[in-house]
């Protein structure tokens, strides 16, 4: 079996974070959602579990991170193309994400990211390899 990732994320509006989520085309499985966490698929073999707060706070020691005032993380995806890479930033904006700075474009490698309505930082990233200078 291939390894998998679940990345758990504290939120304030379990509700409101599913329908910010659901506008960037997200999907949820059932089996893992209650009034406490749901869990987004983001691949066969990546899920983020959101969790409100108080059920995240149940399996830590450290108080919550306030991620609209300190990054403790940024979640990079691979995206198909420059275009989805805009696209998914563009319905983000659109449901009420920020971008906290301006698009990079390195040649063979093309990204964008947004601050989502809890403050988490999320980067999408397009990378043609067969642009990619060889010295």
């Amino acid at each position: 079996m291939a390894t998998q990732i679940f990345v758990n994320l504290p939120v304030k509006d379990l509700g409101k974070s599913v329908e910010f989520f659901t506008k960037l085309g997200y999907s949820f499985n059932p089996q893992f959602t209650d009034e406490n966490a749901t869990c987004m698929i983001i691949s066969d073999q990546i899920f983020v579990m959101l969790l409100v707060e108080p059920y995240f706070s149940s399996f830590i020691k450290k108080p919550v991170a306030d991620a609209t005032k300190a990054a403790e993380m940024i979640i990079c995806l691979s995206a198909e193309s420059r275009e989805q890479v805009d696209d998914i930033i563009s319905k983000a904006v659109s449901a009420g994400a920020t971008t906290p700075k301006e698009k990079q474009d390195q040649g063979f490698m093309y990204g964008h990211g947004f601050q989502d309505l809890d403050g988490h930082l999320w980067e999408y990233m397009y990378m043609d390899l067969s642009a990619m200078p060889t010295e």
